[in-house]
């Protein structure tokens, strides 16, 4: 073999090395020095619905998955009982006004003639009075929570969304706070990053964010939002009111907590839909132009 030969295949293999060796390097800048996970999930908050008052349900009025609006008849329970109980409230509080307004008279009435009616017979007359007024009070009440049992009646959406794991069929019972379905709550909307603390110098809130959904290849846009404030220390047990219990096992290496940052949505394909509990791929941008943060060994 020539010198030259042999110096060109020490070329080429110096090459190939210092090739592999900065691609080895570029995989270890992107996967564990930038910040990017591939551990994010799609979330949003999810609304019980339950019956503020109890009985069959008699109507439903949305399928499994369907949009709703905030104010919607979900479903209704049991409707002519609680009609019944209103006027049965309404005619007790007429009643009660019948009897004040004769009370009322009657006491005038003594009053007017103190010559010929007992002292007594008009301080009965006048606490007669005072009596019917809190009946009637009471009676008024009454009728005023049967008018709102009745509203109660009507279930509706308390926010925009989409109904689901929709069950519940006309018969079934229900009671007080039982819930029926699930409505997930259309403008909370978001994905959970989650990242380690060793990437969280390099993010910042209001950095812009790019999303990739599992198995879609459109990117969707939005910003980091917040950083969550805490996160559950598993070494540490008991209760507040007892001495810390602390772990004593300890290992040299060291796995790195994993911190949920909030990434806002800011702009969606149309083709894609957003469903919680997706998996997601997040890499925050550095928007303030500082240097990308150097990843600090756990030793």
């Amino acid at each position: 073999m020539t010198p030259l030969r042999a110096l060109l295949r020490t070329g080429v293999t110096a090459a190939v090395v210092a090739i592999l060796l900065l691609a080895v390097y570029g995989l270890w800048i992107r996967y564990q020095v930038e910040p990017l996970t591939r551990d994010g999930k799609v979330r949003a908050d999810i609304v019980p619905i339950a019956g503020d008052v109890a009985g069959l349900v008699t109507e439903v009025r949305v399928a499994d998955n369907e949009t709703v609006r905030q104010g919607q008849i979900l479903f209704v329970i049991d409707r002519p009982r609680f009609q019944f109980a209103l006027d049965q409230a309404q005619a007790k509080a007429e009643s009660e006004r019948v009897a004040l307004e004769q009370a009322v008279r009657e006491d005038r009435r003594n009053r007017a003639m103190p010559d010929v009616v007992a002292t007594e017979t008009i301080e009965q007359g006048a606490a007669k009075v005072d009596e019917l007024k809190a009946a009637l009070d009471e009676a008024t009440a009454a009728r005023n929570l049967a008018r709102l049992n009745l509203e109660r009646t009507l279930v509706r959406a308390p926010v925009d969304g989409t109904v689901t794991n929709v069950t519940l069929q006309p018969g079934v019972y229900l009671g007080v706070g039982k819930v029926a379905l699930a409505l997930v709550y259309q403008h909370s909307l978001r994905v959970e990053a989650y990242f380690e603390e060793t990437k969280l110098p390099a993010v910042h809130v209001g950095d812009p964010a790019s999303v990739h959904l599992m198995g879609v290849a459109d990117e969707i846009e939005g910003h980091v939002e917040s950083i969550a404030a805490g996160v559950e220390d598993r070494e540490r047990g008991g209760s507040e009111t007892d001495l810390a219990n602390i772990n004593p096992a300890f290992t040299w290496v060291r796995l790195a907590q994993r911190i949920p940052v909030r990434i806002a949505i800011d702009k969606l394909p149309p083709n894609v839909r957003l469903v919680p509990g997706q998996t997601a791929t997040v890499e925050v941008h550095n928007r303030r132009g500082d240097p990308p943060a150097h990843r600090s060994f756990p030793w």
